[in-house]
């Protein structure tokens, strides 16, 4: 059992995803894709707009888009979670699978993507690459593609300066010299800038929509949205809204989303002009 198994066989994501920081990161990412989902509704009925959640955990996105009548399909490498995610009795259409290898889908096959959990772990640039040319190759021309990542910045302020590990991490390697997280750092989860996921993109030859703070500020102050009451928790929920797609803040947030599209195919008539 690989060391990421053993951790998810443990680690409850959808007790995460249920907290009020995680809460912050769900309704986020699902306002926006229902944005793009929106729009595919006014070309096709939804029952046959064609979904992949890559990594999809124990089915927090891919359980709710399904029961809202999509057709959705699932990958989950870690069996537990896969296990968890069949057991719910969904639609979903779940297997076993890694984001690197969708080799089980043909190109050009889905309307929309999810890669909401993959590159957290992958921290080679190689592997990173290589999921994401996977959900462009199995996306059609024209779909979209939503990757979540992890920001560095988090990592650093609240392990490496607010726990007290910054002057560890700088000497033995777990910092570069520009305070970027290395592999040393944390063996399970991989931490980027923006400038890293733009170089990606830029690599595998996709189109930038948008880019989103998932969760902004939520993840630093936990202890004081616990302590909110419910009308002052819906305010800072319109609050992060309000502010997850300025540029200022981008960097600082926990998680981030980047909505991508692959390239329309141009026919051949228009290529020939």
């Amino acid at each position: 059992m690989t060391e990421l198994e053993l951790y998810y066989n443990k680690f409850n994501e959808e007790k995460r995803l249920d907290s009020r920081h995680g809460q912050i990161e769900f309704i986020t990412s699902m306002k926006y894709l229902h944005k793009y989902l929106a729009q595919l509704e006014m070309q096709m009925p939804k029952s046959e707009i064609k979904i992949l959640d890559v990594g999809a955990a124990t089915g927090r996105y891919s359980v709710p888009l399904a029961d809202e009548g999509y057709d959705v399909t699932a990958v989950e490498l870690v069996k537990h979670n896969l296990a968890r995610l069949k057991a719910k009795g969904s639609t979903v259409k779940a297997y076993q699978g890694n984001a690197m290898k969708l080799k089980r889908f043909e190109d050009n096959t889905f309307d929309v993507v999810l890669v909401f959990g993959p590159m957290y772990h992958l921290h080679e640039k190689e592997e990173k690459l290589k999921a994401l040319s996977e959900a462009k190759r199995v996306a059609k021309p024209g779909g979209k593609i939503l990757v979540a990542y992890i920001m560095n910045e988090y990592s650093v302020i609240t392990y490496a300066i607010k726990e007290r590990h910054i002057k560890e991490g700088v000497e033995n390697g777990m910092l570069d010299e520009n305070f970027h997280c290395t592999k040393k750092a944390n063996e399970l989860y991989s931490f980027v800038r923006t400038e890293d996921i733009a170089a990606l993109n830029e690599e595998v030859g996709l189109t930038r929509l948008e880019i989103i703070a998932a969760d902004g500020a939520a993840n630093y102050i936990r202890p004081y949205l616990n302590a909110l009451d419910e009308d002052e928790f819906q305010y800072f929920i319109q609050y992060h809204l309000a502010t997850c797609e300025r540029a200022d803040l981008l960097g600082a947030s926990g998680h981030l989303v980047d909505i991508l599209e692959k390239d329309k195919e141009v026919p051949y008539e228009e290529e020939c002009v």
